[in-house]
């Protein structure tokens, strides 16, 4: 072992593992490892991911209008084109989409079209996964790498997650800003909350993703009362409250699993009680969040921001999540129910953050990501599994009203944006997409190459949308 091995292996061993080589890079984590302490703030600001799995369908959910874009997707939909209940999109100046058309949304999502023509939302067109920027030559012809196992769900999830499409061992991006930035807060709490179960964008080699369920913290079993006793070896019968604290109590374990062991239920019966106590002070909010599963999860959200200054963050990164975007089939309905839902929940979210209760709405900045778009033809009731597709971001601090990227060609034939077989490659990176919303979070044009390895290999690393 050399040098540089030896001081990456011992470094990784005390900050959590072989993941924060992977994800940090060579020795430049001895840097950022020394710079936790570094990042201080004054004021308050969350990153809310809203994953959308399954890979949605953004040509039926954003759709041209007018002119020759408008033909093209007539012509290349046929009977899943979306030509009644549109709702309009009346950019600014200068922010109109690139191809010059006229732009309207799906029928599901009348709440997103007022946000979007109010300001408070922006389009980011044709994103996806890339190693390097990507021409339909160099595609066709193999002469630059791409993204392994495009068009599969879990690889792709993964690498929209991670922004590091070459590193199948890396922690989420998420996961990586929150390394870095951590030490900014004062709370015990972690600042990656996740309201959809365990994730990868927020997996970091030193901060663990927090887990809570949409209706509120969920009580370790034991704390329930139960009426179950323990004899604690040789010792008298317990209860069972007494019996578990005796297990996990400090200092009392002979072996590392078991230590460990001890430690992550200490943790979380003590995070449980700290941020239950905090909920039970959270302020009434006047907006009604939807009944859904997407509207319940976006709620905790909201409440878990009512009480952060309880919980000491500054910063907060959240992820959650709806499924069922996959559509090969019966897609008109399956969209409709899909993106009302998305609809219906993003603006109760927004509406809350700028309540006077919250008053946090250039604050806080919303986002979409889905595993890929979906293919340019259909396949009779449905579509297929794509690769670049159009995103939406919502915040008071977004420059809204407003298209950012380049809109694909949508010609059935001789189409330059088309892989050959029917999936349009993205012309932005998730990593310039993830980099520009960490650039607004606080991270220091320095530390972006840190967090995103491959961002110096696309000409823009800020998109300007926030």
């Amino acid at each position: 072992m050399n040098r540089r091995d030896f001081l990456r292996n011992s470094l990784c061993s005390a900050l959590g593992g072989a993941g924060l080589y992977s994800a940090l890079g060579n020795l430049q984590l001895v840097s950022a490892a020394a710079r936790l302490n570094a990042y201080a703030f004054d004021d308050y600001k969350a990153l809310v991911c809203i994953f959308l799995y399954g890979g949605n369908d953004s040509l039926n959910t954003i759709l041209p209008t007018s002119g020759q874009p408008h033909t093209d997707y007539l012509a290349l939909r046929g009977n899943l084109a979306q030509t009644t209940g549109l709702h309009a999109l009346t950019p600014s100046s200068g922010g109109g989409a690139s191809d010059g058309a006229n732009y309207a949304l799906h029928p599901a999502l009348p709440e997103i079209a007022t946000l979007f023509n109010a300001g408070h939302a922006a389009i980011v067109a044709n994103v996806g996964t890339l190693l390097y920027p990507t021409s339909q030559l160099q595609f066709q012809n193999g002469s630059i790498g791409v993204p392994p196992q495009l068009l599969s769900h879990n690889d792709q999830q993964a690498q929209w997650q991670t922004a590091h499409s070459d590193d199948a061992n890396s922690n989420g991006w998420g996961g990586r800003i929150a390394d870095l930035l951590h030490a900014a807060n004062s709370g015990q709490v972690p600042m990656s909350v996740t309201v959809s179960g365990t994730n990868l964008m927020q997996r970091g080699a030193i901060v663990n993703q927090y887990a809570i369920d949409p209706a509120g913290v969920s009580a370790v079993n034991y704390l329930g009362g139960g009426d179950e006793t323990w004899i604690i070896g040789d010792g008298p019968i317990a209860d069972d409250k007494t019996a578990y604290n005796a297990l996990i109590a400090g200092g009392t374990q002979a072996h590392v699993l078991e230590r460990a062991f001890a430690n992550a239920s200490s943790r979380a019966i003590t995070n449980y009680q700290f941020v239950s106590a905090a909920l039970n002070s959270a302020p009434t909010l006047t907006t009604t969040f939807p009944d859904t599963d997407l509207g319940n999860q976006l709620a905790m959200v909201a409440k878990l921001i009512s009480v952060r200054s309880a919980l000491g963050m500054s910063r907060q990164v959240f992820f959650v999540s709806a499924g069922n975007y996959d559509t090969h089939s019966d897609q008109i309905a399956n969209q409709q129910d899909n993106l009302s839902e998305l609809s219906q929940a993003v603006s109760a979210f927004y509406a809350a953050t700028a309540e006077p209760a919250l008053n946090v709405a250039n604050s806080v900045t919303a986002f979409t990501a889905s595993d890929f778009g979906r293919t340019l033809q259909g396949n009779s009731t449905g579509t297929d599994h794509g690769w670049g597709g159009h995103h939406f971001v919502i915040g008071g601090a977004v420059q809204g009203k407003r298209f950012y990227g380049t809109m694909p060609s949508l010609k059935a034939d001789n189409n330059p944006d088309d892989t050959g077989y029917g999936q349009i490659i993205p012309t932005l990176a998730v990593d310039q997409y993830a980099a520009t919303l960490a650039s607004w979070f606080g991270v220091a044009s320095g530390d972006l190459s840190t967090v995103f390895p491959n961002l110096g290999r696309f000409a823009a690393p800020n998109l300007g949308f926030v």
